[in-house]
């Protein structure tokens, strides 16, 4: 997507601290304490792919999260793993070899819409994405705390991804189950329902998924913005998921 990655990279560790569990560090302990560690890199295996591409090595900031997929790379591709000297270094280094905007999505634009149960969610989320993370997002209502049908607005999202017209997308309904049912409806639109960062992670790497969908009154605002960054931010895994993504549209068993 066409955004600041290294300002992104940056948000993620920060946001996603609290919510990723211990065992999702790697190689070392959490080094929050240390002087220059204030928040821990987020690795992707585009990542590892990239550095096994470009033939070097991965450079890992101390206190790195280090995704499943990723982790599986590394050992597949025996990647050369390196420990980078401060965070600076790190970010330089994992932000040199990053994979372009996805064709057609030139803009790396969002398209975000919410029923009224959502409303407040998706008017913090469009907030947050534009001022900390710099994206662009496409408003589609609805505009108040009036009463609305969630379909109206999932439909909205959907047609704006179906068509080329937004990378990604995000709706925000009181569950968030409703619209992801309506979303799926459309080819080429695969969301995900995510309460979690591990699920959220999970839906792009495995699935790419490419719209996401939230439960304004399920979660607090702090965990919808840590799963919309990571949802934005992580690379589709590739590989053996692409064969199993492409079954997923009907008739292609």
């Amino acid at each position: 997507m066409s955004l600041d990655r290294e300002r992104v990279r940056r948000l993620v560790g920060e946001i996603v601290d609290r919510e990723l569990p211990a065992e999702q560090d790697f190689r070392r302990p959490r080094l929050d304490d240390e002087p220059g560690h204030g928040h821990r890199e987020l690795i992707t295996e585009g990542d590892v792919m990239a550095a096994q591409r470009a033939g070097r090595a991965l450079v890992i900031a101390p206190g790195a999260i280090v995704t499943p997929l990723a982790r599986d790379a590394i050992e597949r591709h025996k990647v050369e793993l390196r420990d980078a000297p401060d965070d600076a270094a790190a970010l330089r280094s994992l932000g040199a070899e990053l994979s372009p905007p996805p064709a057609g999505c030139a803009k790396g634009q969002v398209a975000i819409a919410a029923d009224h149960g959502g409303f407040e969610m998706k008017r913090m989320l469009i907030d947050f994405l534009r001022r900390e993370a710099g994206m662009l997002c496409l408003d589609l209502g609805t505009h108040s705390n009036e009463a609305v049908d969630y379909p109206d607005f999932a439909h909205k999202v959907a047609r704006e991804v179906a068509a080329g017209r937004a990378c990604r997308g995000i709706i925000v309904d009181g569950a968030g189950i409703g619209s992801a049912m309506v979303a799926n409806k459309y080819a080429g639109v695969r969301a995900a329902n995510c309460t979690t960062v591990a699920a959220a992670t999970n839906a792009r790497e495995h699935n790419d998924a490419n719209v996401l969908t939230l439960g304004g009154r399920m979660i607090e605002d702090e965990l919808a913005r840590a799963i919309a960054i990571v949802f934005l931010k992580t690379d589709f895994g590739g590989g053996r998921h692409a064969q199993r993504v492409a079954k997923i549209e009907p008739g292609r068993s």
